[in-house]
This record gives C-alpha cells, sequence and structure tokens, in this order.
C-alpha cells in the first residue's frame, strides 16, 4: 500500500472514529434525561472536546491529501469527508445542547412520561447510523433512502411543540420545562438534519450529482 492510500485510508477511520463518539453523545444524553442521570449529562458536556478534536484531525488529514493533487473520485472523496466532518461536529454540539437541558429538567419532577423525545432520538440515530453505513460501504441507494425520513421527524417535532405550548398555556408552572423539552426536540430534528445532509454528500461521492435543494426531500 502506497504512502497516499494510507493517509485516505487515515481519514476515512478518522471520519468513523467521530461518527461512533458523535452517535455516543446523542444516545448518552437521551439516556441522561430519561434515566435523570446527572454524571451522565456532565460526562456528555465534558467528552465535546473529543469530537472537536476529530474535526481538527480529519480537517488536517484533508488539507495534506489536497496538497497532492487527487485524481477527481480522490478529491470528492477528501471535500466530502470534511463535510461529513463538519456536521459529525454539529451533532455533537446538538448532543451538549440535550444533555445541559437534561441536567437542567433532572433538578424539577418530570413533566410527563418521555416517548416521544426517545422516538425522535431513535429516528435520528437510524438516519445517521445509516447514513454512515452507505459512506463506508459505497450505496449511495441507501443514502437515498434516508433523505425523505427527514420529514418524519419534523413532524414529530412539530406535534411535541403543539402539545407543549398547550402545556404552558393551561399549566404555567410548567413554562420552564416545558421550554426545555422544545429545545431538546428541536435539537433531535437537528440531528436528523446533519444525517440528512451526510446523506446528500454520500449521494454526490458516488454518483457526482448534487442532490441539495432538490426535489428528493419532498418526495
Amino acid at each position: 500500500m502506497t504512502h497516499y492510500s494510507e493517509e485516505m485510508n487515515q481519514l476515512k477511520d478518522a471520519v468513523l472514529a467521530m461518527a461512533s463518539h458523535a452517535e455516543s453523545a446523542v444516545s448518552r444524553s437521551l439516556r441522561a434525561l430519561v434515566d435523570r442521570d446527572d454524571a451522565l449529562a456532565l460526562q456528555v458536556q465534558a467528552d465535546d472536546n473529543t469530537i472537536d478534536q476529530f474535526e481538527i484531525q480529519v480537517d488536517d488529514l484533508a488539507l495534506q491529501l489536497l496538497t497532492k493533487a487527487p485524481l477527481a473520485t480522490d478529491l470528492r472523496f477528501i471535500t466530502v469527508a470534511m463535510k461529513i466532518s463538519q456536521n459529525l461536529e454539529r451533532v455533537g454540539d446538538e448532543a451538549c445542547s440535550i444533555a445541559r437541558r437534561a441536567h437542567d429538567l433532572n433538578a424539577e419532577p418530570q413533566l410527563k412520561p418521555y416517548i416521544d423525545l426517545p422516538r425522535m432520538a431513535q429516528m435520528a440515530l437510524e438516519m445517521l447510523r445509516n447514513a454512515l453505513t452507505a459512506f463506508v460501504e459505497r450505496k449511495p441507494d441507501l443514502a437515498r433512502n434516508v433523505i425523505p425520513r427527514d420529514k418524519e421527524v419534523d413532524d414529530l417535532n412539530r406535534q411535541l411543540h403543539r402539545e407543549l405550548s398547550s402545556y404552558m398555556v393551561e399549566r404555567p408552572t410548567t413554562i420552564t420545562r416545558c421550554l426545555h423539552l422544545m429545545v431538546i426536540s428541536k435539537c433531535l430534528e437537528r440531528i436528523a438534519d446533519h444525517a440528512t445532509n451526510i446523506a446528500e454528500e454520500v449521494v454526490y461521492l458516488y454518483e457526482a450529482k448534487d442532490i441539495r435543494h432538490s426535489d428528493l426531500k419532498k418526495e
């Protein structure tokens, strides 16, 4: 294997390691909420620096490779790896936000059973995992299947916001808790957006087609 090939593999491995940490952060932030686990919520926030360091590593590797005048296919891979890394860093940020809100919510009585939020998290994480599997296994069709699912998460987010808005009107003492839950719901909706972004980049990588802003999301 040439040194160039080794560097390309290092770039791919760094993206996948970053993805693993980002997925874990989302899962643990939801567990901190559902299990009312303050220690776990704080741990998620402390671990965000690891995801940030991975983004720096990916950028450094990518820039090194770009100086070697890569072929068009390699150039797409390098630029897509950087874009995936950016989205994963933002997923980590959203997990941090969830963990902070979970920590605040744990100090008060639980407003309602957490059903919709874990469901949203499961959907968003499944989208993220499928997008990354499509990246690793060169499956643009799998990536395309991720994109329409974003609407399902959007619908759940809107539904939960309506429900929580009614709570705030009927029971003003719940306003603070409702606002925290609204933020968590919005964070999960954004994680699904980032999974969609990654899926679109995977399609571009393997089909050389830019489907961002296309009608595919509306199907």
